[in-house]
């Protein structure tokens, strides 16, 4: 029997020879040329109606109740496989073809889902994972209004110590009429400029000088405080004040660090200040002011490579120098993030402190007679009692609410770059009591 010319059925063709019947027997062979016109041809199985050539479609599943596709004209599966609207074949009909998705259990080939790691665990105000700058500040801004009564009672204290020292220095040893007159002297010699000049930067970084070291103390003191609030503790479970040993430790590193800092600026001044005294006082100042500038690019340098110090200092429990080396070591390759992180905390702690001091100096200026020009044209020793106790009390208020931020920024990078550097996620997860993958028994992390 032929086949019909280009068309494959879907079974396998009949062989030659003799085939066997319905009930098994062969059909004896027709012999040839014996009136094979006349005889009559054994019956076949297949239809005397067949689809044209290149028009068959491979059946397609579908369910109950709808209808097979219909064929196309011209068309072929082996050629022309069919498509689904993403343009491969079997997507999107039935279950979909092979390196498709399946899209009855959430898409992209997921159960439930897309692909992706599980979400990390977030036992306490940030989640266990490398920190983005968002997640930090919203960490800092939670731990201060989650364990609001601890922190705010730790850093009204530091205010109130700092702010009184800075009112005893502006009333009694900064005070100096003769430089703010020699400023606004037109006639003044550049000698007495220079002074005058040089008077208003020591004024203004003793200040400075004083604000820097109340906030090591402040980071250091809310250091266990944010780590608690990291793994989603309570501050009164366990005793979170340290020990005399590490406040002494403390006291030394908030010391030293300012030391560091100011040997580098005089290091960078010192050659300004010996042309000045033995040469040309112009050159000298201004060889000063440059070499200044200089010392104080490398202070700033030091104290953010040693920036996240109070932190180990209080949360591992280290020596000064130890602590040191520790931030030295995660600063180190992320120097700039670290410098961006807590520069931008810095100027929203300064944004939040003016809108909380300036209705102060407004109300200080109207009840002591001063009058807000006594801001700009007197020195502080000019300033009445009344005006600095004023202004001083919303300075306190001011920092009050801005030391957490600032403190709270810098334990969680410290926090953050253990987390990229030593996997001290785990150890936080364990210390939270959360089940670690490869572990049935929870651990401890340093400042517990």
């Amino acid at each position: 029997m032929e086949d019909t010319p280009g068309w494959a059925s879907p079974g396998s063709a009949p062989a030659d020879g003799p085939q066997p019947d319905a009930s098994g027997a062969q059909s004896p062979e027709q012999p040839t040329g014996q009136g094979g016109a006349d005889q009559p041809q054994p019956p076949t199985k297949w239809s005397k109606e067949q689809p044209p050539p290149g028009q068959w479609a491979a059946p397609q599943p579908h369910g109950p109740g709808q209808n097979p596709p219909s064929p196309q004209p011209g068309r072929s599966w082996a050629s022309h496989p069919p498509t689904a609207p993403g343009g491969y074949p079997g997507a999107g009909a039935g279950y979909g073809g092979w390196g498709g998705p399946d899209r009855r259990y959430g898409g992209n080939g997921a159960w439930g889902g897309a692909w992706g790691p599980p979400p990390a665990a977030k036992p306490g105000v940030i989640p266990l994972r490398p920190l983005g700058v968002g997640e930090i500040l919203d960490g800092a801004v939670s731990t201060m209004r989650t364990y609001w009564r601890t922190v705010l009672g730790i850093s009204l204290a530091v205010s109130v110590v700092m702010q009184t020292a800075v009112l005893l220095l502006q009333k009694f040893v900064l005070a100096d009429s003769t430089t703010t007159d020699t400023l606004n002297d037109p006639n003044a010699s550049v000698h007495e400029l220079s002074r005058a000049m040089a008077d208003t930067m020591v004024s203004s970084c003793v200040v400075l000088l004083v604000v820097l070291l109340a906030t090591i103390v402040a980071t250091g003191l809310l250091a266990p405080v944010t780590s608690r609030a990291v793994l989603g503790k309570s501050v009164t479970a366990e005793p979170s004040r340290p020990s005399r040993s590490q406040l002494a430790r403390l006291i030394g590193l908030t010391v030293l660090l300012p030391l560091i800092a100011l040997a580098a600026i005089a290091v960078g001044t010192l050659p300004g200040i010996l042309v000045a005294v033995t040469a040309s006082t112009a050159g000298g100042t201004a060889l000063a002011v440059l070499g200044g500038l200089v010392g104080g690019v490398a202070a700033l340098w030091i104290m953010t490579r040693y920036s996240l110090a109070p932190s180990a200092l209080m949360l591992e429990r280290q020596s000064i120098r130890k602590s040191m080396s520790r931030s030295a070591k995660l600063v180190r390759g992320s120097w700039w993030r670290i410098f961006g992180i807590q520069l931008l905390a810095q100027v929203i702690a300064a944004i939040v402190a003016s809108l909380v001091v300036i209705p102060f100096v407004i109300v200080a200026g109207a009840v002591s007679g001063d009058g807000i020009s006594s801001l700009v044209n007197s020195t502080p020793g000019s300033v009445g009692w009344t005006f600095l106790i004023v202004s001083g009390i919303g300075s306190v208020i001011g920092r009050m609410v801005t030391f957490p931020i600032t403190a709270g920024v810098t334990v969680l990078l410290y926090i953050d770059q253990r987390i990229r550097r030593e996997a001290l996620d785990l150890d936080l997860a364990r210390a939270a009591g959360l089940q670690v993958h490869g572990s049935d028994t929870p651990g401890t992390t340093p400042g517990n």
